[in-house]
């Protein structure tokens, strides 16, 4: 009698088949572990070491030395090396020091309080105080303080400005921008903010052990997401009046401003998405929405925005849902990384995994510049280098947290994640 083959129910899985999720394949992880520090040592050369703080760095990684210096990319910096620092990287702290020391110097304002928007060698270049970079100024504090530095007086000052002077009561969100001498208010209310405020305030109740800074974050996602995005079908408004009602046609005339662009931004959709699950790790009962709101910002951003041919998010999109700015940005595809590699912790989905690992092929392929450092911070809608709104790559952050995002498991912030492991 001749054999027969064996039925489906007789054949095994091969050895390699049975297989981790990729983002936690051993040679991903070093290979993360490499980029993050290639990133750090391009970033050291942004130290003004006579004149204090960090200069903005052109596309080879040299300072812009006519340039004031702006505080957001400055506080940015100081959290970016203090995560180096938690890393091990030699050198690293006292880069912390150097910067905590020229936002104390630069830009913090002795007469009235608060920080300066930027600064240069005579003084203020912009003597604004913004909420977006007076965020910064508290991750920064609070990162540094997990990193061993005495930051305590800094977070207590940012923390109490941040409340009494943009707090915009009754809502528990925030306004934009004062004057110098908190006397005129701007008109302006903007989501980006409050969303950067919501991190740092994750970070705050993690270095201080206060979870009203907890709260506080927690309001803001309840009325950004809960409220303004589930209302406009999962895209997140970004532009307010002073009512707090959205203005979707502001800067028409200025699709590609580099904070306040036209449109909505599905890679704010994709920051937030992981910002979710940060804060549900510490909202406890009151952020049990937070997940299925990740779920549906990540999903809608894909949808809208990914170029499945050519790989790439566009930028923004205008009121009828549709690519406006087609230009892919560096910090859109590090936050589509962090939102899937957090979306995969949180459901142990083999999808987001897959789209993790989509997100750093592009990324890998496209961005990073293997030739002059750091990734390019503006692509066109083909892929190739463009600075149609990015000048230089002044900025370390995203893309420095996307080599994190697959190391570490959700936690509320990156800082104390990377405390805790060197503490085991």
């Amino acid at each position: 009698m001749a054999s027969q083959a064996p039925g489906p129910a007789c054949v095994s899985l091969p050895r390699w088949k049975i297989s981790l999720a990729w983002r936690y394949s051993p040679g991903h992880r070093a290979w993360l572990g490499a980029e993050a520090e290639r990133l750090l040592a391009f970033y050291e050369n942004a130290a003004d070491w006579s004149g204090g703080g960090f200069f903005w760095l052109g596309q080879a990684g040299q300072p812009v030395t006519e340039r004031p210096k702006d505080l957001w990319v400055n506080a940015r910096l100081v959290h970016c090396f203090a995560l180096g620092s938690l890393l091990g990287r030699p050198g690293c702290a006292l880069l912390v020091e150097h910067g905590l020391r020229g936002l104390h110097s630069l830009f913090r304002d002795p007469r009235h309080g608060g920080w300066y928007a930027s600064a240069g060698p005579d003084g203020p270049a912009d003597d604004r105080k913004q909420a977006y970079g007076h965020a910064f100024v508290l991750l920064a504090a609070c990162t540094a303080a997990q990193a061993g530095h005495d930051t305590r007086g800094l977070i207590s000052e940012a923390s109490e400005v941040i409340s009494a002077r943009m707090l915009d009561q009754p809502r528990g969100l925030y306004v934009d921008q004062w004057d110098r001498g908190w006397t005129l208010c701007g008109d302006y209310r903007g989501q980006n903010a409050n969303m950067h405020l919501a991190e740092a305030f994750l970070a705050a109740a993690d270095a201080t052990g206060d979870e009203g800074f907890t709260g506080r974050a927690v309001r803001i996602a309840e009325q950004i997401i809960g409220d303004f995005a589930a209302a406009d079908g999962w895209r997140v408004p970004e532009h307010y009046d002073s009512g707090w009602r959205p203005v979707p046609d502001f800067n028409a005339d200025r699709p590609r401003d580099l904070f306040l662009p036209y449109g909505t931004i599905p890679g704010h959709s994709l920051e937030w998405a992981r910002l979710l699950i940060q804060l549900r790790e510490r909202a406890g009962p009151g952020g049990s929405w937070m997940l299925d709101a990740a779920r549906k910002l990540f999903d809608r951003a894909v949808s809208d925005a990914w170029d499945d041919q050519r790989t790439g998010f566009g930028y923004t999109l205008g009121t009828d849902g549709t690519v406006c700015v087609a230009e892919r940005f560096h910090w859109v595809i590090a936050e589509a990384i962090g939102a899937a590699a957090y979306l995969h912790a949180a459901t142990g989905e083999a999808a987001y995994d897959r789209w993790y690992q989509r997100f750093w092929d592009h990324a890998a392929l496209y961005v990073l510049d293997r030739r002059l450092g750091s990734w390019r911070h503006e692509l066109t809608p083909e892929n190739a280098p463009g600075n149609a709104a990015w000048q230089g790559k002044p900025d370390l952050y995203h893309a420095l947290q996307a080599t994190l995002f697959g190391r570490i498991a959700p936690a509320p912030g990156l800082g104390s994640a990377l405390a805790a492991e060197n503490s085991l």
